[in-house]
């Protein structure tokens, strides 16, 4: 399923999606069959989620951004439960998560774009092939993954991760696939080739799609300048904005 956009430069997202629910209300007492408590919800947001989010974050900057992903994206939901006063997510109820489908990426025109930006979950849409056959198709590659790195995906000219992830992984990284890593650290902003790169402090409201917005930020703000540093900062900047609001947001 391709998406197209209408603005520019021109950056194709490819990876899974899905449509994120949130579901505010209040919480004033238990339940009486259970210690449980009872949720009166008053505002729903819906928005599309995961790689989809990256596409809205990209075409709400500027780019025009196109996106491949699972044709039934609206039917795999996630559905999070927030108290309002507390701010804090109650529960998370995820709908058909194992039915993304497989990726057929050799019917895309990498050539036609500026930058291709892999937002992978790990959900089984993108194999490790997939992913190195676009890094090896097209120079200028973003990717955010949750797959475990390897040289499948050492091509890419950039990789964002966030430092749980860094953890778990870098004792396997060589010093090739370490200089493109971004390391994402949340509040303490992020970390490139030693260099930290922090943010300022603000009342944080959600963090869902963060991530999604801070790699969209980096990648239009890389293909217009070629300047990493410009472009962390611009990323940080952007995500620092978006944690600031609810459910997940553009800049």
């Amino acid at each position: 399923m391709l998406l197209r956009g209408k603005n520019r430069p021109k950056i194709l997202v490819v990876g899974e999606s899905c449509t994120d629910i949130f579901i505010y209300g209040a919480t004033t007492r238990l339940c009486p069959e259970a210690p449980a408590p009872v949720f009166r919800p008053f505002k729903t947001i819906v928005n599309g989620g995961m790689a989809h989010n990256v596409y809205k974050n990209l075409s709400f900057m500027g780019a025009t951004a196109d996106l491949y992903t699972n044709d039934n994206w609206e039917e795999i939901t996630k559905t999070r439960y927030v108290d309002d006063n507390m701010n804090y997510m109650l529960l998370r109820v995820d709908r058909n998560d194992d039915k993304y489908g497989i990726a057929d990426i050799r019917e895309l025109k990498l050539e036609e774009y500026d930058a291709v930006l892999i937002s992978d979950y790990n959900k089984g849409f993108l194999s490790t092939d997939d992913v190195k056959y676009i890094c090896e198709n097209h120079k200028d590659v973003f990717m955010d993954t949750k797959k475990r790195l390897g040289s499948w995906c050492s091509k890419a000219k950039y990789i964002k991760i966030n430092n749980n992830e860094f953890e778990l992984t870098k004792s396997t990284l060589t010093k090739d696939l370490e200089e493109r890593l971004i390391v994402t650290q949340g509040k303490d902003g992020c970390t490139h080739k030693g260099i930290s790169y922090p943010v300022k402090e603000v009342q944080i409201k959600d963090s869902s799609g963060a991530g999604d917005t801070f790699i969209s930020a980096f990648a239009i703000k890389f293909v217009e300048t070629r300047d990493v540093q410009v472009s962390i900062t611009y990323a940080n900047d952007c995500a620092t904005r978006v944690v600031q609001k609810r459910g997940t947001s553009t800049a």
